[in-house]
């Protein structure tokens, strides 16, 4: 739940002038971005236009050469995605990076396992497999996800129940954001839309959310607001309800200019 001090719409994670050179090749090139409390923001751009750069230094996987990144107001560095995840940020990867061997309970618990009380998990460092089972079925039951039980091998579950698993790990222990970097791609339509709903579910208890996608009716569908990134920068930031898919696009890819769109608010009634 938010504190009065964090209300919807105050910037959660901030970054200014973001610069990361590979090279010879610039992948950011002084680009800005703003997540506020409360929202859902797609980042979307073509190709080369440095949205996984910014994702990924955002997560702490990759670390800039300039600028600066802020958490609720507050000067941040993230070294590593261990730090970021200090910080309350966690990260749903394209991959899912989650161990198909293990069961559902050891991958929610991957890296932050529950050790027994006492000696046995201070001494002989055992684990609570009974606490991270119980712990686990309140995680997947929180956001509706229906597995029948924690002992099931991840290899086992569909694309779209495996998703589930890595949604629920993350919306677990984040306590600040989210980030999705496309949860959807690979997935048939049911599963996509399986997934669209866990978004719903996670963003409902109140965590902003970053959604990285290309599939841009489930951009206009679930985000806020529309980060647009072309060439290492940000060039605009829209909302789906004053503009179309086609501005968008257009937009991303260079074909116009923001003050090119002609902008417009749905009629009332």
């Amino acid at each position: 739940m938010m504190s009065s001090a964090q209300q919807v719409g105050t910037p959660v994670l901030e970054a200014r002038g973001l610069v990361k050179r590979f090279g010879h090749v610039t992948a950011l090139n002084g680009t800005d971005f703003e997540l506020l409390s409360g929202e859902i923001l797609a980042v979307i751009g073509d190709n080369g236009a440095g949205k996984s750069s910014l994702i990924k230094v955002l997560s702490g996987a990759l670390i800039p050469d300039e600028g600066q990144i802020l958490l609720n107001g507050q000067p941040v560095q993230f070294h590593n995605p261990i730090a970021a995840r200090r910080h309350g940020i966690e990260t749903v990867y394209q991959d899912l990076a989650v161990s198909p061997e293990l069961n559902i309970a050891e991958n929610l618990f991957l890296g932050r396992e529950i050790r027994r009380p006492g000696v046995l998990g201070s001494v002989f460092r055992m684990l609570d497999k009974r606490r991270m089972a119980s712990d686990a079925v309140s995680y997947m039951e929180d956001l509706k996800i229906g597995i029948q039980s924690m002992n099931q091998k991840v290899r086992t579950l569909s694309g779209g129940q495996r998703q589930g698993v890595a949604v629920a790990r993350s919306a677990a222990f984040a306590s600040k954001v989210i980030i999705m970097d496309e949860p959807t791609a690979a997935l048939g339509v049911k599963e996509s839309g399986m997934v669209v709903e866990l978004i719903r579910q996670v963003h409902a208890r109140g965590l902003p959310i970053i959604l990285i996608s290309h599939n841009m009716p489930q951009v206009f569908e679930l985000a806020d607001r529309i980060h647009i990134q072309r060439l290492g920068r940000r060039v605009a930031v829209l909302r789906p309800g004053e503009c179309s898919m086609e501005d968008a696009v257009a937009i991303m890819t260079g074909a116009r200019k923001v003050d090119e769109v002609n902008f417009y608010r749905p009629c009332a009634g």
